[in-house]
């Protein structure tokens, strides 16, 4: 497979990833705003996905639906809802012939979705949460299509090596945003409500009621989101699944490559996998979460490297 093409399916996959994580972590922050008004911050949530130091970031405050308007339709944010899906709808393009006919309506209604300009109305007038909902089920719907219609092969295996590094970033920034925000206040790692929201942002409030019957303990919380391995977005399946992924992309003319790769991806593994709640709270989570993103960034930078010359 040519690198621009391995490159295109990466990159798509990555930020229809993001869009996911985005949307879904919006709508919980939201939703807690209207609960928690007089400590809630919107802080977090803008230095995860769109940075903390443009100038547009400082005027929005903690204006929630400012923020969310910058988040989801704002064109001068290049991380917004809408520019990543154009540039993911850009490199499907690129690879239009590679991917199903299916996969690719359902990408491009996404996008014309997205671009729909009342949406920027109904953020600021009406109930936001429906806004994120409607993208939110394109997500869904654009994941169904892509399991039942894409090929197995090189492409999909770069899509999900691209689809599970894209979430292991973004669970690690969220549990650092979330436990980091919390250094200088212990009460909130005690909060029910505050640990509530940081599963539902990530998706996982209903297996942790039913792994965890003596309720929301910041341990737990740490444990599901880091150590899991029947958590989809836990740190260690996403990483499994990377492993699994790439291991389907070896042949005879990258082997080194190859084996450069797999050694970080499985050192990364054997990192999270040999470690426990008590572990992590010894070297402390302020080292331990910056490793772990230091490492998953370094496979990205190796990908791009090895198997898409640079682009």
């Amino acid at each position: 497979m040519l690198s621009r093409v391995a490159a295109s399916f990466y990159w798509l996959s990555r930020y229809i990833e993001r869009s996911d994580g985005m949307l879904r972590m919006l709508k919980i922050n939201y939703a807690s705003s209207q609960d928690t008004v007089q400590e809630f911050t919107w802080e977090p949530v803008v230095r995860i996905f769109a940075g903390s130091g443009s100038a547009e970031v400082s005027k929005l405050g903690n204006n929630g639906r400012e923020v969310m308007k910058f988040m989801v339709t704002g064109k001068e944010n290049p991380n917004s809802i809408l520019n990543i899906i154009t540039l993911a709808r850009e490199n499907a393009r690129g690879v239009q012939e590679h991917i199903s006919k299916d996969l690719w309506q359902c990408l491009n209604e996404y996008y014309h979705k997205v671009k729909d300009p009342r949406w920027d109305r109904a953020l600021m007038r009406e109930d936001p949460i429906s806004v994120l909902d409607e993208l939110i089920k394109q997500v869904m719907l654009y994941y169904g299509t892509l399991e039942i219609t894409m090929e197995r092969g090189e492409g999909r295996s770069f899509m999900n090596v691209g689809k599970y590094l894209e979430r292991a970033i973004q669970s690690v920034d969220i549990l650092d945003a979330k436990f980091g925000s919390a250094s200088g206040n212990k009460e909130l790692l005690t909060d029910t409500s505050y640990l509530k929201h940081l599963l539902l942002s990530l998706g996982g409030y209903e297996l942790y009621l039913k792994t965890y019957r003596e309720g929301f303990e910041a341990a737990n919380v740490l444990e599901q989101v880091v150590l899991n391995n029947d958590f989809p977005r836990s740190v260690i399946y996403s990483v499994v699944h990377i492993q699994r992924y790439f291991d389907r992309l070896k042949n005879d003319s990258n082997l080194e490559d190859f084996r450069e790769l797999s050694f970080q991806i499985g050192r990364l593994e054997s990192r999270i996998r040999y470690s426990s709640v008590t572990s992590i709270e010894e070297e402390g989570l302020q080292r331990f979460l910056p490793h772990v993103r230091t490492e998953l960034y370094g496979i990205g930078n190796s990908l791009n490297e090895h198997y898409f010359a640079n682009s």
